[in-house]
């Protein structure tokens, strides 16, 4: 698990009131407007190569999501619909009405869901790593070696970054939770998705199937599929240059 990459200096950043708590973003660059979401248990801070890279030429916005990093969290239980609702209305307060979403796991899931929700909000989504069933992980994940260095590394910033920084134990259980759980979406729920969707999993992903990223790429209608090389679940950290390289290409309809 290479290190997160050093972050450039945003041009705006805050918490924002959204739904029932204050979640942090940041915006770099200008052009086009993209959103990076990152995956369960992590921060924005993971997205800092691409940051580098498409502030060159577009408004790249990141955020914390709901209990993640400098965000905060609520008695509400943890869930896609409600992250995904968080991310809606922050869109909305920023006054920005189309985005190229890309998202890594959790965040992934958070882009099908925008996807079913809020299709209006969307130019295209391109997920990385991401399942519609709980079926689509693998069952020995929390066995794996470079996983658990992951969830250990986020504890280091959720110390660092989080409002409540003595609570990650109790921030992984209830994300535990809704993982057990959720999503569970069917087959129809996926055919109804509209926009371009481009579905990306490493060949070594520690945690999420390949065959059912495979039946992903068959339900959503004109999805593409792109299996990265030589990297895993933390592929925009391991080779950041092909990974920038597979949003580019989404991006040109590629």
């Amino acid at each position: 698990l290479p290190a997160f990459p050093a972050m450039l200096m945003p041009k705006t950043s805050g918490l924002v009131e959204v739904n029932d708590i204050k979640m942090y973003y940041a915006e770099y660059g200008e052009g086009e407007p993209m959103l990076f979401i990152h995956g369960g248990l992590g921060n924005a801070d993971v997205w800092g190569h691409q940051i580098a890279e498409f502030a060159k030429d577009h408004l790249v916005i990141v955020a914390d999501s709901r209990g993640h990093g400098r965000s905060t969290r609520s008695q509400k239980p943890f869930g896609y619909d409600l992250m995904t609702s968080d991310y809606a209305a922050l869109l909305d307060h920023l006054k920005i009405g189309k985005v190229t979403l890309v998202g890594w796991s959790d965040g992934g899931i958070i882009g099908i869901d925008m996807a079913m929700k809020h299709p209006e909000k969307l130019t295209r989504v391109i997920a990385q790593a991401a399942n519609v069933t709980t079926e689509g992980v693998k069952p020995d994940v929390l066995n794996d070696k470079v996983f658990n260095d992951y969830i250990n590394v986020a504890g280091e910033y959720y110390r660092k970054l989080s409002p409540t920084p003595n609570e990650y134990d109790a921030f992984v259980k209830q994300i535990s939770e809704m993982w057990a759980t959720q999503p569970a979406w069917t087959a129809a729920d996926l055919g109804k998705i509209s926009v371009p969707v481009t579905l990306a999993i490493g060949d070594h992903d520690e945690a999420v199937k390949l065959d059912h990223t495979e039946m992903m790429a068959k339900q959503i209608p004109g999805a593409k599929l792109v299996i990265l090389k030589d990297v895993s679940h933390f592929a925009m950290l391991q080779d950041p240059s092909a990974y920038d390289g597979m949003i580019r290409g989404a991006m040109a309809g590629r």
